[in-house]
């Protein structure tokens, strides 16, 4: 009988990583987590977005920090690398889609997923410590101003976070036992409303996933291994299918030419690395012939929530837009557009050089010649603060971005290729139809409210410049569906093809949510979990 190191190997310790760890060792399995990531804590934390050397993820340029830009044909990705995943850098916003997602796509007639889900969101709400925003702030109130002068105010709303705010009646940053678990949990601090959430919260308040998921798997004797790369997995003893096991191979993440790989066995394999990283995992892997069986489906329809961000700047404001948590609040401004007001903490003004003044009309050349008269009339009209809102000295405490996110569908495929710029290895690459850079909707949203409360609007320079959209929401490309003709799994996550192998991140989705999917991908991580029985053989390695 085959011996394995673990009974299941975890690649990935986000939302889905992190829900597969915990849920599998309550189930008695002995689970690894593999995590290219660092492991971050309030000590090691970055205290602005200016250190990039601990705020940006790219190993080869000596970045080692946990937020991945990612340029591709089509759009800029932002995504996570850490232990604990994206929810180190996101912006703790967990909001439930609405129904229509559940009619649409390959997994549309998998469940009575109106049923179905409504349980495990009430789990994922409860694990991750979901509770309406207690520390609004200026940044809120602005948004509410501008819903007002759009005639939209009946929309405003404050958002639903993974944030603990501590008792009423004692001051912000109070530290807490455990509020969460029973005393199984780390002991937390109260919300001091910094508006560091996405710079990583140094002050215990923010729950990311090594406050709970993971922290309980690890209490439970899972392993976590971080700053660990896996490069490959194959079926073991030549079974193509992978039902006698797969043989995983792992690298140091910071490795450069000594990479000393490690081997090491699982019966079962989750692949939790986002929507990105198990899609360029899965590709190299299909490519190289280790899972050569993947289906030809993989890399197609990624979404990215039909998003754009603008911005309103108010150069000069005495009141700091800066403070309370990063998406405090947001509004729907028609039923298919729906926005969310962000902040980035006082001094963190790296993300500035992103945007530039706000310019309509269709993308390409004329977009350009657009952007130049609208930089021309701002700057003759507004010489002090039309410079001022350009530049980014108290970015993060003049500016509310805006995230504007759609349920409408469009999507575009990743390809497993050659580059024009590095062809001396493969790598993701994007194809098909352009997503739409520009939101007649919410540009017209924009000037009309800038206009009306006095500020300055900003578009995304990667829009105009490139015909680029900006998402940190990549979703699809292992879409779940009933077939590998049109999807990489089933209606529970296992890889079509193969045995003991799951997807569980946000490549599984197969429909633009309209709103940030981490409580999603929760849900949907708790249901796949409910599928795999309890392990009553108790395997010794």
């Amino acid at each position: 009988m085959q011996k394995f190191d673990y009974d299941y190997l975890v690649i990935g310790s986000g939302f889905g990583g992190s829900v597969s760890a915990f849920r599998l060792t309550q189930k008695g399995y002995r689970v690894l987590v593999v995590e290219q990531g660092r492991r971050w804590t309030p000590q090691n934390l970055p205290s602005s977005s200016w250190k990039v050397w601990n705020y940006l993820w790219q190993p080869v340029l000596g970045l080692r920090g946990f937020l991945s830009l990612r340029l591709f044909r089509h759009v800029m990705i932002m995504h996570g690398n850490a232990v604990g995943g994206g929810s180190i850098t996101y912006a703790q916003t967990l909001l439930i889609p609405p129904e229509s997602v559940w009619e649409e796509g390959g997994w549309a007639q998998l469940d009575d997923w109106v049923s179905v889900m409504p349980s495990h969101y009430a789990t994922a709400k409860k694990m991750l410590g979901v509770i309406q925003n207690k520390r609004p702030a200026a940044a809120d109130e602005k948004l509410r101003e501008m819903a007002r002068a759009d005639g939209v105010e009946d929309t405003f709303y404050y958002t639903d976070v993974g944030v603990f705010f501590g008792d009423e009646q004692d001051a912000p940053g109070t530290e807490y036992e455990d509020p969460y678990f029973g005393g199984d949990g780390p002991r937390r601090k109260s919300c001091i409303a910094c508006g560091g959430c996405m710079v990583g919260c140094r002050y215990d308040a923010k729950n990311t996933l090594d406050k709970n998921y993971l922290y309980l798997a690890e209490g439970l004797g899972a392993e976590v291994r971080a700053e660990t790369k896996v490069v490959d997995v194959r079926p073991l003893n030549g079974v193509v299918d992978g039902s006698e096991g797969y043989a995983i191979t792992t690298v140091g993440s910071f490795s450069r030419f000594f990479k000393s790989p490690q081997s090491i066995t699982a019966r079962s394999v989750v692949l939790s690395a986002s929507s990105l990283g198990t899609q360029d995992l899965l590709f190299n892997l299909k490519d190289k012939g280790s899972l050569p069986n993947i289906s030809d489906d993989l890399g197609n329809r990624v979404r990215t929530n039909s998003e754009s961000i603008l911005g309103v700047r108010y150069p000069g404001a005495k009141e700091d837009l800066s403070k309370g948590i990063a998406i405090g609040s947001g509004i729907h401004i028609d039923p298919h557009t729906h926005i969310e007001a962000v902040r980035y903490p006082d001094g963190s003004n790296l993300l500035s050089g992103l945007f530039t003044v706000l310019t309509g009309g269709r993308p390409g050349s004329i977009r350009l010649v657009l952007w130049l008269k609208a930089m021309l009339l701002l700057l003759g009209r507004k010489p002090v603060s039309g410079l001022r809102s350009l530049l980014p000295w108290r970015f993060s405490r003049e500016t509310v971005i805006l995230l504007v996110m759609q349920t409408l569908d469009g999507h575009i495929n990743m390809r497993w290729k050659r580059r024009w710029y590095w062809p001396f290895s493969k790598g993701l690459s994007t194809e098909g139809d352009r997503i739409p850079t520009f939101i007649p909707e919410a540009n017209a949203f924009v000037e009309k409210v800038a206009h009306a409360t006095g500020g300055i609007g900003l578009s995304s320079l990667s829009e105009i410049a490139f015909n680029v959209p900006m998402t940190a929401h990549c979703m699809g490309g292992c879409a779940m569906s009933s077939s590998s003709e049109t999807g990489v799994i089933d209606a529970q996550n296992r890889v079509f093809n193969y045995q003991n192998m799951y997807v569980i991140d946000g490549s599984m989705l197969s429909a633009n949510l309209g709103v940030n999917p981490s409580l999603t991908i929760t849900a949907l991580a708790e249901r796949a979990m409910s599928f795999i029985p309890e392990n009553h053989l108790q395997d010794t390695v």
